[in-house]
């Protein structure tokens, strides 16, 4: 790189670490946002399975279907068994991404509870009380002659999340406040930990109950709507905004910028990105089930799958083909099995990714027009949206065709490889003649 452009990307690091880094750190580590990170975090194995189960219950195979050979004969078999089976395959579904809310609740609340080193199991059942009490209120059915009383799944699902996040943060601290300021029934400290752990959240869980139940009636009199109804009606706008093109691509530009000063980029946008991946994965899963359109494109792992799974894949695959760098060519070799199971952390401190403007302006540019290609072929309907969640080691295009079912996936995803090197080549290949450059000088002053 030249004089000018050194001082340049000096500056540009300059302004970051001093204005953008500490802030978004701080923002990382506030305690109910991370709670609120960490406690969907956790419910990936639920979305997994609620997913499969979908999947089973639902296959991708048109009514139309004739068998006319081994795979049709196997995909008509497939939709002819789930469609024998469907209430007992529905089952894990309505359990899982049906009641996600529940967990949301739960995943939050106790994340909360460990940053304030509170009891966990009283607390959760406080909060989980409450949340059903707002949001899971028993209705009559009648079906024939019998009438039977049941909870609705509606607030619970999708619709439910973010009144599921308020409900156990509000809980959660205001069970804590009454604790700090004593408010509570203490019992003497011979009684058992956790025979006296459920008189301490009694009084604060009354407390709770009540406000949430006088608010829930305040919401339905006056506004014609319960709590969870107008949570998600205030957040619709929110959703809208945050799941846009625009913001999206916003977000891969600061994710990318953490990674180069080593900070883990996921997890400083976690706070916000992973309320609306989980929100979008289960409107779609619940799409999906009912046979509707699928209605987000940002959600699941969609930014990771056509984002940096493929930018830092195409550099391993650059290092390997055209660089001579004895570094940066055993880097890449370690790097290459983990980087196809989307593990990239060997690459980013390996080679290194982190204060490199090399790999920078790289991922800039690959990640966003990756993203604004897939971006707008989901919206033409051309590729599959994502309804199921994977492990996150799943390779990226066999993750991208099983997450939506989509066999074009895979070719996009390739497509996107290939855009991807040839990109990265002019700045890996600077970035390996500065490597041959300092390797050369060693070599002279070692002689």
């Amino acid at each position: 790189m030249d004089t000018n452009s050194k001082g340049f990307m000096a500056k540009f690091q300059a302004v970051l670490e001093k204005y953008v880094v500490p802030v978004a750190t701080k923002i990382s580590q506030q305690r109910h946002l991370a709670a609120v990170r960490d406690g969907l975090t956790v419910l990936v194995p639920v979305t997994i399975i609620g997913g499969f189960a979908v999947l089973l219950a639902a296959p991708p195979v048109s009514a139309s279907m004739e068998p006319t050979n081994f795979l049709f004969q196997f995909l008509c078999a497939w939709r002819d068994w789930a469609a024998a089976n469907s209430a007992l395959l529905m089952t894990p579904y309505n359990l899982t991404i049906g009641c996600i809310s529940v967990y949301v609740v739960l995943g939050v609340a106790y994340q909360l509870c460990k940053t304030y080193k509170m009891d966990p199991i009283s607390n959760l059942i406080s909060t989980l009380l409450v949340f059903l009490c707002i949001s899971g209120v028993p209705q009559a059915y009648v079906s024939g002659e019998a009438s039977v009383t049941a909870i609705p799944l509606t607030n619970l699902g999708a619709a439910g999340m973010f009144t599921a996040i308020i409900i156990a943060l509000a809980v959660i601290e205001i069970t804590h406040l009454f604790i700090a300021k004593k408010w509570v029934i203490k019992l003497p400290d011979s009684v058992p930990p956790n025979v006296a752990a459920p008189f301490n959240v009694l009084i604060p869980g009354i407390v709770n109950l009540l406000l949430f139940m006088f608010l829930d009636n305040i919401c339905v009199s006056s506004l014609d709507t319960n709590i969870p109804g107008l949570v998600y009606t205030m957040f619709q706008p929110l959703i809208s905004a945050t799941g846009s093109l625009p913001s999206i691509l916003l977000i891969n530009v600061l994710m990318t910028i953490f990674w180069f000063f080593g900070i883990h980029g996921a997890n400083m946008v976690g706070v916000v990105v992973t309320p609306l991946t989980t929100l979008g994965l289960t409107l779609n899963a619940e799409a999906y089930a009912a046979g509707e359109e699928l209605p987000s494109i940002f959600a699941g792992a969609v930014n990771s799958v056509y984002g940096g799974w493929i930018s830092y894949f195409a550099v391993v695959i650059v290092i390997l083909l055209f660089c001579k760098s004895s570094q940066a060519k055993s880097i890449a070799k370690i790097a290459s099995v983990p980087a196809f199971f989307n593990i990239n952390e060997p690459l980013i401190f390996g080679l290194p990714t982190v204060l490199n403007p090399f790999t920078l302006i790289t991922f800039l540019i690959c990640n966003n027009l990756n993203f604004t290609i897939v971006y707008l072929l989901m919206d033409s309907g051309f590729l599959g949206r994502f309804f199921v969640q994977l492990p996150f080691t799943v390779p990226g295009p066999l993750q991208a065709w099983l997450a939506s079912m989509d066999a074009k996936s895979i070719l996009v995803w390739l497509a996107l490889l290939a855009l991807d090197i040839v990109i990265a080549l002019p700045f890996i290949k600077a970035y390996d003649k500065q490597l041959l450059a300092s390797e050369s000088a060693g070599e002279m002053s070692a002689e």
